[in-house]
């Protein structure tokens, strides 16, 4: 019975996260037009991380910054000044759900890492998920690959989903080393700072425009994008396979889709229908154990 609520506790966080994650990229589309790219990631990651922080401090001693600042920082680096850095950058260049859909082929490297780093089985059938899940998200977003394309945006956004793939496997590898909780905390204070330093050195405070969507956009990438799903994120990748769940994230991109249609009035067309369907097969393969191993 354990077993089974824990499981059903699992899924429950994964809908939950892609749900954030899913309405979370036409939101912050909204608010980088309103605020320079680093400032924006600095403030979310920032006071993201200092939420959590309070909420951790009662139990600070765990943190043990001396023996694992090297540990924090690496991973700040990669999950945030990185990962979060590019991304913000890369959202000026494309459309958000394109840039979504280029930033998910990150499961598809994570599936790798995970196979030649943290020695997560990797099967034929996992690998065939993996493919079938992005040619899915390309399919979901076909036409603005064709119409919008930019050679920044799509090196911006590769870039985004190699640091983050590379970011979650250290992550996880170094989870009995590291409390993971804590782990997070820092990642995001630490990033946070840095992206906000170089925000204050190389940009503009005079070009943030001040409105309701800029500060929604703060407000929501604060708590829920930043706080909320960066804990649920790593407590799932910890506790299960990585590829698995990086499996599952296939479905962010077309949430998104539907985010727009909703609230943009965007088309929802046959090749969403059909990316639906493949997105459903990968996710399929990779989470059902068959063998041979590769």
């Amino acid at each position: 019975m354990e077993k089974e609520t824990s499981k059903l506790t699992s899924y429950t966080l994964l809908i939950l996260l892609i749900v954030i994650w899913g309405v979370s990229w036409p939101i912050y589309k909204n608010g980088v037009n309103f605020m320079p790219p680093l400032l924006f990631a600095g403030v979310r990651a920032f006071l993201g991380g200092l939420i959590l922080l309070l909420i951790a401090w009662k139990n600070r001693h765990i943190l043990q910054f001396k023996r694992n600042w090297v540990y924090y920082i690496i991973s700040a680096i990669l999950n945030i000044v990185l990962y979060l850095g590019i991304q913000t950058i890369g959202l000026i260049y494309l459309p958000g759900g394109l840039f979504s859909v280029l930033v998910y082929f990150q499961p598809v490297m994570l599936g790798l890492l995970a196979w030649w780093w943290l020695g997560e089985p990797m099967t034929i059938w996992r690998i065939s998920g993996l493919v079938i899940g992005f040619a899915g998200i390309v399919l979901v977003s076909i036409d603005g690959l064709m119409i919008h394309l930019s050679a920044i945006g799509v090196i911006l956004a590769l870039g985004t989903a190699l640091s983050w793939a590379i970011g979650v496997v250290y992550v996880k590898k170094n989870r009995h080393n590291v409390d993971p909780y804590w782990m997070v905390v820092m990642q995001l204070v630490i990033g946070g700072a840095v992206l906000l330093t170089g925000g204050f050195v190389t940009e503009e405070m005079s070009a943030i425009i001040w409105n309701k969507g800029l500060i929604f956009s703060l407000i929501w990438g604060t708590t829920a994008g930043m706080a909320a799903a960066q804990v649920i994120y790593y407590k799932l990748m910890n506790e299960g396979e990585a590829s698995k769940v990086g499996a599952f994230t296939f479905l962010v991109p077309i949430l998104a889709v539907f985010v727009s249609a909703v609230f943009l009035d965007e088309q929802i067309t046959v090749n969403l229908f059909i990316g639906m369907l493949l997105v459903g097969v990968s996710i399929y393969l990779v989470t059902v154990n068959k063998t041979p191993n590769v």
